[in-house]
């Protein structure tokens, strides 16, 4: 269990970082919860959660994390940088605003927030946890400009771990598709509800756990589903399983853009 650190905890009303939260309340810990809306935060005990309104798209509310975190809490033990968003659509439009938005939560403001940490930390110990994502390792239909910027983030932790200072663990989570609003949130906009998920879909219930507990042994990296792992190796050996996996999940993607059509 990880008990009496002081944390900040990035998406953290709702999926993966609502389910985290869960978890550490358990312990002697104090954590600030930040995310666009904190109803479900707020009914967490005031003494061990702190809930903050805000918008980590920006480095100015990035800033404002901090500062509130060294106010509230008096350091900053763990920074967890959970919060992100995906689409699901073809990618087929021309809007640099759109693309820009998705990168500005989840490439820029991870990236700045470990920048903002390990200036913080100034050779004192610190943990660092990012969500990364399995579609961070292997592109899906559907998801391009979303595999992109956590391909982005795949990358970026790859080149930290030859520049990382000893004082900062590092620790990244893949989850597969996972059962929450993701889906809903990813086809904001289209007027249709994502029926046809990613194979396979985990329990975020579950997701949490793993990743906690990654964290507590110091894990550089943490993946929940072992299908996936056991997957990747088989698709390695095996190309065409790849491909023909792939090709399912194109299909799912027509017969949601047929849907669209049908409005």
């Amino acid at each position: 269990m990880i008990t009496g650190k002081k944390i900040v905890l990035t998406g953290a009303n709702s999926g993966i970082g609502l389910e985290v939260l869960k978890l550490l309340v358990k312990g002697d810990n104090l954590i600030l919860a930040v995310d666009l809306h904190v109803d479900k935060i707020e009914t967490f005990d005031s003494g061990k959660v702190i809930p903050m309104v805000m918008d980590v798209s920006k480095k100015e509310n990035v800033d404002q994390i901090f500062d509130t975190a060294i106010e509230k809490l008096g350091a900053i033990d763990i920074f967890f940088a959970n919060a992100g968003y995906p689409y699901y659509e073809k990618f087929d439009y021309v809007n640099w605003e759109r693309v820009e938005r998705m990168f500005e939560t989840n490439v820029y403001s991870p990236i700045y927030s470990y920048a903002k940490y390990a200036e913080y930390l100034n050779g004192r110990p610190g943990h660092m946890a990012i969500t990364v994502s399995a579609i961070g390792t292997m592109a899906i239909p559907g998801y391009t400009i979303y595999s992109a910027s956590k391909f982005a983030m795949q990358g970026f932790q790859e080149g930290l771990r030859f520049e990382i200072p000893s004082n900062i663990k590092l620790t990244c989570l893949y989850p597969i598709a996972t059962d929450t609003g993701f889906f809903k949130k990813a086809a904001e906009g289209s007027g249709r509800k994502i029926t046809e998920r990613p194979f396979p879909v985990q329990s975020p219930v579950v997701v949490a756990r793993r990743m906690v507990k990654g964290m507590e042994r110091g894990k550089k990296m943490v993946n929940p589903s072992k299908l996936f792992v056991f997957s990747k190796v088989l698709m390695a050996v095996c190309p065409p399983i790849k491909w023909a996996y792939l090709a399912l999940e194109k299909k799912k993607l027509t017969r949601f853009l047929a849907q669209q059509a049908e409005k």
